[in-house]
């Protein structure tokens, strides 16, 4: 079965990253790439990638006569979040335990700044 594990942000774990210097980023960075060779090894990644920052990003805003039609809230207000996808490796294991495994070992687990979720399959 195929699991997501996303890895978060904040502004708070932005600032500290980037407070580190050079050496502590290339050790946090090669932790990353420590983890994803051995998912790789293991023959459970199937993908993984770092997203840009969520400045560049671009959302649809939502159609009020969208929103109407489902007897949704047309005017707000509407959840905003401080955590943002930073980035996430999809994995194909065989139980959810194994990819709780693999997501134990992602440097920002510890933080409280990962998840792990079955991908959806019809």
């Amino acid at each position: 079965m195929k699991y997501l594990i996303m890895v978060y942000g904040n502004p708070r774990s932005r600032a500290i990253w980037e407070s580190f210097t050079d050496e502590q980023r290339a050790a946090g960075m090669a932790e990353h790439l420590s983890v994803g060779a051995a998912m790789a090894d293991a023959g459970e990644l199937v993908l993984s990638e770092r997203l840009a920052d969520p400045s560049t990003a671009n959302r649809l805003k939502a159609q009020p006569e969208a929103l109407a039609a489902l007897g949704l809230p047309t005017d707000g207000p509407f959840a905003e979040s401080k955590e943002q996808l930073a980035g996430f490796y999809l994995v194909d294991c065989p139980t959810q335990e194994r990819a709780m495994e693999w997501a134990s070992k992602i440097p920002e687990a510890a933080l409280g700044l990962v998840e792990v979720r079955p991908v959806w399959s019809a």
